[in-house]
């Protein structure tokens, strides 16, 4: 590469990063978040002599509902239907459910853990299929937003 192109890529890879990091940042904050109301209420559950897997759905439920929220207004900020994303939302989170729930089955019956330290071994894999699922799935941009950034940018793209 010639100077000029790599001075113009070290001036604007960061920016193109800022917007990454930042939503990587708010993730992780409202994830931290979600992942404290679900633990909260799956241990509250598990102390009222609930079974392991309906206190982990139970819990989930009210994670997922904390998470919608937080994941629509602070980290996507999605302009997107409500209650089409919202279901969106719910059904392909369910997926994780029966993911982690499967991954509880294995650690507690078969490997003998702890309810609680198999939740916490788990919620490592829901974390990163969930990220997955909201970014490229439920709150990703419509069409004609990309379309609309590709032209302020400049770069030449038109359809």
């Amino acid at each position: 590469m010639n100077a000029y192109v790599k001075k113009m890529f070290k001036k604007f890879l960061p920016m193109a990063n800022r917007n990454f990091l930042q939503e990587a940042f708010s993730y992780l904050l409202t994830g931290g978040a979600t992942t404290f109301v679900n633990y909260i209420v799956y241990l509250a559950l598990l102390r009222s002599n609930f079974n392991y897997l309906a206190a982990n759905t139970v819990a989930w439920i009210f994670a997922v509902t904390f998470a919608y929220i937080s994941n629509r207004i602070f980290v996507f900020h999605s302009d997107n239907q409500v209650g089409k994303e919202f279901i969106s939302f719910i059904s392909l989170r369910f997926l994780t459910l029966l993911l982690e729930n499967l991954l509880l089955i294995l650690f507690i019956q078969y490997c003998s853990f702890h309810p609680f330290v198999s939740k916490i071994a788990v919620s490592f894999v829901t974390v990163a299929a969930n990220y997955v699922i909201c970014k490229w799935q439920i709150f990703r941009k419509p069409a004609k937003y990309k379309h609309s950034i590709k032209q302020q940018e400049g770069d030449g793209f038109h359809e």
